[in-house]
């Protein structure tokens, strides 16, 4: 049987996938579980404590295996700056196995990001473990300065926000709906775009 928290938590993810944040009240979504508000107040507090707990029981588990595939390839580099390629497969990988796992959720970050939410969520959820990429990013990319490279990370995050969670407007045919493997493909374009960008030479500085 479902506990009370976990069908809140079910309950919170579909409606404000569907209808999104702003238009789902904590009244919805205690109606559409079955619970009373007292519930709600108890396991969580506010509507923002409740999203925040939807966000945080898929991400802490991404976030965990980014951790884990990291250290591991670190650990068996001996010290030697990762390829790029296995760093970004360390972090899109988890991803990719969570959101086609999990489509609601998808859905619910697709209406975070129409609503102007998804920098929140970002740096609230997201912001310490990326960190940790952006240091072995830099010892492998020494090409890059700095700014250059943390300017090359920001159209990164960019362009992820948009391809997750965005309108796919040239990802499928015209009238065509997403079948089962469309998250996975646009994830592997995007890692292949991604790595692309980051290898490319330096830009030229403006005279």
């Amino acid at each position: 049987m479902i506990d009370t928290k976990q069908k809140i938590l079910d309950t919170a993810e579909r409606l404000i996938g569907d209808q999104g944040y702003a238009a789902t009240s904590l009244r919805n979504i205690i109606g559409e579980a079955g619970v009373n508000l007292a519930a709600v107040h108890y396991h969580f507090g506010s509507k923002e404590d409740l999203l925040d707990q939807v966000i945080l029981r898929k991400a802490a588990a991404v976030n965990a295996e980014r951790m884990a595939l990291l250290e591991g390839l670190e650990a068996k580099a001996g010290g030697r700056a990762l390829p790029v390629e296995e760093v970004l497969g360390a972090f899109f990988e988890p991803m990719i196995r969570a959101g086609s796992g999990s489509p609601q959720f998808v859905k619910l970050m697709g209406r975070m990001y129409a609503e102007g939410l998804i920098p929140t969520i970002v740096a609230k959820h997201f912001q310490p473990t990326f960190a940790r990429f952006v240091q072995t990013l830099r010892r492998s990319l020494p090409h890059l300065t700095e700014v250059e490279l943390l300017s090359r990370l920001q159209f990164m995050i960019g362009a992820m926000s948009h391809a997750v969670c965005g309108p796919r407007q040239f990802a499928t045919p015209p009238g065509a709906a997403p079948d089962a493997q469309d998250f996975v493909r646009t994830m592997q374009r995007l890692v292949v775009f991604l790595i692309g960008g980051l290898l490319a030479p330096p830009t030229p500085e403006v005279q």
